[in-house]
């Protein structure tokens, strides 16, 4: 059974990148992000954060993105449980 962390990121994935109905539903920790989803690009980097902070309430510092945190489904997800456990 997902996480409710697991079950919002995808819903944001799929909402903030425009991604085909259940496309993010197939995502494994391993999936590629950044650089293997043509739809996530550098202006969707921010607002799929801003999405993040508001629907996850959490709170992302600056200094905190760095691009391993984008390069597969499953270390973004890791990302937004450490940063949901920090709140």
């Amino acid at each position: 059974m997902r996480s409710a962390i697991d079950r919002k990121l995808r819903k944001i994935l799929s909402e903030v990148l425009g991604l085909k109905p259940g496309q993010a539903d197939d995502f494994t920790s391993k999936t590629g992000l950044f650089g293997a989803l043509p739809e996530l690009d550098s202006m969707a980097v921010a607002g799929l954060l801003t999405e993040m902070e508001d629907r996850l309430d959490i709170v992302i510092d600056e200094d905190e993105i760095d691009a391993e945190i984008f390069e597969t489904y499953g270390s973004l997800l890791d990302f937004a449980i450490a940063k949901q456990a920090d709140a």
